[in-house]
């Protein structure tokens, strides 16, 4: 969310900005904002006009009243002020009416007008004009088939979608065996991985307050992902960021304890409304997954110097399991409102010879910290919004698609890279079951 002052300041600019997002709908409530914003400060400005005037008429009433026991034309003086009194207090009943409903309507347009993007940021309507920036790792191509990743799993008798679908519905999914322990031990080797980097382990709530909410994504966002609790003031965390963001609402940190690094496990949840591919059979769109996350609180001259560094963390996680990976900035109309600047991580797919996503990095400026008053003391005591920043470490079962497709072996079984073995109990290969 910007400024309003920054709005009502720079409107050709926020007007740019919206246009860069390819949002031109939105281009007349900078307008109607700052139109409301006037009024809006005009109608504090007469209420407070108004209370200063009543309490100069209400001492002026008690002194004609002490005057009356000797003139009783005094009481009468008194009266007449005491009607401009009642007046006012009617007309200032109305302004703070008012005001009630003008600060609900500009809030309103506040959160629908999108955060400033980062110069840096490729201009495009959609998914489609994002940038390859970079790519580690040689993608290599078998010369064998590698098959569908359900089938993969399905060899080591390590997932059940049909008793999934029967239970759940479509988009839920049991693992089992080797195939679960597989993506517990990725889960694991993420977390000491980003507990190594420094960075603070966190379980946090996985239900947040419909405020926290509102105050970590976009309407949009909110209305295609979460799942709310019937008859609760209750929703299941689409990420862990929005949990972990929400535990600094209305709080003022220390500047000398930032950056805060913190890592976080969680279940995520999401409905995937209108998203193609959850009927699709497999794991890689799905309503229910788990996740490592990275989360950064800091100052807002350190933010994008903390964006580099996170991408860079699972650009060198994902490494570190042998597989290939690009990263691809985001472009403007692909950025969601909150949203200075992301990129994703994406991995190499054997099977479609091409690149899926499976991080996604994003700075989000100010954004959430001001609907969640999230603020900092700097070294002079004066109050600043932090900046807030998060990224994906991993998030399996669809990162697994890209582990079990880069270590497939022509003979049906998986190489375990040397860093996870530890987690997997010293294994080194797993054997399908028809080996076994």
């Amino acid at each position: 969310m910007l400024d309003i002052r920054f709005v009502r300041e720079h409107p050709d600019e926020v007007k740019e900005n919206i246009k860069k997002k390819f949002q031109d709908a939105k281009l007349p409530l900078v307008d109607e904002v700052i139109a409301l914003d006037a009024e809006y400060r005009a109608a504090i400005g007469e209420a407070d006009s108004l209370r200063a005037n009543r309490n100069k008429l209400s001492k002026q009433i008690g002194m004609l009243m002490g005057q009356a026991k000797k003139d009783p034309s005094k009481a009468a003086e008194a009266e007449e002020v005491k009607k401009q009194v009642t007046a006012q207090a009617d007309r200032l009943k109305e302004l703070e009416a008012k005001e009630d409903e003008l600060k609900a309507r500009i809030q309103e347009i506040m959160y629908t007008i999108p955060q400033m993007i980062d110069p840096s940021v490729p201009i495009g309507p959609d998914d489609s004009c994002n940038v390859e920036v970079q790519r580690f790792g040689e993608p290599v191509v078998p010369d064998y088939p590698i098959p569908y990743h359900v089938d993969i799993m399905e060899s080591f008798d390590g997932i059940d979608l049909d008793a999934a679908g029967r239970v759940a519905g479509n988009g839920f999914y049991y693992l089992l065996g080797d195939i679960a322990r597989l993506h517990e031990a990725v889960l694991a080797y993420a977390r000491d991985f980003m507990i190594d980097k420094g960075f603070t382990y966190v379980i946090p709530p996985f239900m947040i307050h419909g405020n926290v909410v509102q105050g970590v994504m976009s309407f949009p966002e909110m209305d295609a992902m979460m799942y709310k609790i019937e008859g609760e003031d209750l929703y299941l965390i689409g990420t862990s960021e929005h949990s972990m963001i929400g535990r600094f609402i209305d709080q003022t940190i220390d500047g000398a304890k930032l950056p805060l690094t913190l890592t976080s496990y969680s279940p995520c949840f999401r409905k995937e409304k209108g998203a193609h591919g959850i009927e699709e059979r497999g794991v890689y769109r799905i309503h229910q997954f788990e996740k490592q996350e990275m989360i950064v609180v800091c100052k807002p001259e350190d933010s994008m110097a903390w964006y580099d560094k996170l991408w860079h963390n699972s650009v060198e996680l994902f490494r570190s399991l042998e597989i290939p990976v690009r990263q691809l900035d985001c472009c403007s109309g692909d950025l969601a409102d909150l949203k200075v600047k992301s990129c994703d991580i994406e991995a190499w797919s054997p099977r479609q010879q091409k690149y899926f996503e499976v991080c996604s990095c994003s700075n989000l400026g100010d954004a959430q910290a001001r609907r969640l008053r999230i603020r900092y003391k700097d070294e002079n005591g004066k109050t600043q919004f932090a900046h807030t920043l998060n990224n994906t470490c991993v998030a399996p079962p669809r990162m697994l698609i890209a582990f079990l497709e880069n270590h497939l072996q022509a003979d049906g079984t998986v190489t375990i890279p040397e860093v996870l073995r530890p987690y997997m109990g010293g294994k080194a290969l797993l054997v399908p079951s028809k080996n076994k």
